[in-house]
């Protein structure tokens, strides 16, 4: 009994250490000097999905193909980037008629995914509600590590981004990435990767959830605001 309890407690421990294991960040890039251009990103949450909003103009200056596929898009100065199941991400009917394919896309590993582009013509702080909505000032340094893990997503296996699917009177593109989606990389674990490539502390295991995406900035505003020793 005595050693069953103490296996039982140790698994229990170990969970809650992986629960709560948090991967550094990177003081070389966040949070910008005082002296460092800096440029705006806005995170998105709908509760279960996460999205960044940036500015086109700082995805453009930096060539390459991610450039390249932003200059493919419609007018707008800020681009909604998103990542997600090359099916379930694209697919717009009731959600109550899509969980078997959810499903399918959560259990089933090895699923192909894309990478979400879309121009927005109004700035994100007027064209989405405050809620689930944060704000980020970013280095170009900490910008930098931000478009290259993005841009690390794209399938560029042809040369150049390939576009795997449009929306009929949607400016959205979804480009196919050569990335895999399952339970065991979410759409959340992905937009995590991408803020810890800009330099911030994440919570990799639970950042399966939307709501620590939001959490990991509300923590390094709260880091900024405390006063220093």
């Amino acid at each position: 009994m005595k050693a069953s309890f103490l296996v039982i407690a140790a698994l229990a421990g170990a969970l809650a250490a992986l629960w709560t294991w948090t991967i550094p960040g990177d003081p070389a890039r966040w949070p910008a000097a005082a002296t460092e251009q800096r440029i705006p990103v806005t995170l998105l949450d709908n509760g279960f999905h996460t999205d960044l909003v940036v500015p086109r103009a700082a995805l453009a200056s930096r060539p390459g193909p991610l450039a390249d596929a932003v200059g493919t898009l419609g007018p707008g100065d800020w681009i909604l980037i998103g990542w997600g199941d090359a099916t379930f991400y694209v697919d717009q009917r009731p959600i109550a008629d899509r969980l078997p394919d959810g499903a399918r896309a959560f259990f089933w590993p090895g699923n192909p995914s894309v990478l979400m582009l879309r121009p927005e013509t109004i700035a994100p702080e007027q064209a989405f509600v405050a809620e689930g909505r944060r704000r980020l000032v970013l280095s170009d340094t900490a910008f930098d590590g931000m478009a290259r893990r993005v841009e690390a997503s794209l399938d560029l296996s042809t040369g150049a981004p390939r576009v795997a699917a449009t929306r009929p009177g949607d400016p959205v593109r979804f480009f196919a990435s050569r990335e895999t989606f399952s339970v065991l990389h979410l759409c959340n674990h992905w937009v995590g990767e991408v803020l810890d490539a800009a330099g911030l502390p994440i919570r990799p295991v639970q950042t399966i959830l939307s709501s620590e995406i939001g959490r990991t900035i509300d923590r390094t505003q709260l880091d900024r605001a405390a006063p220093q020793a």
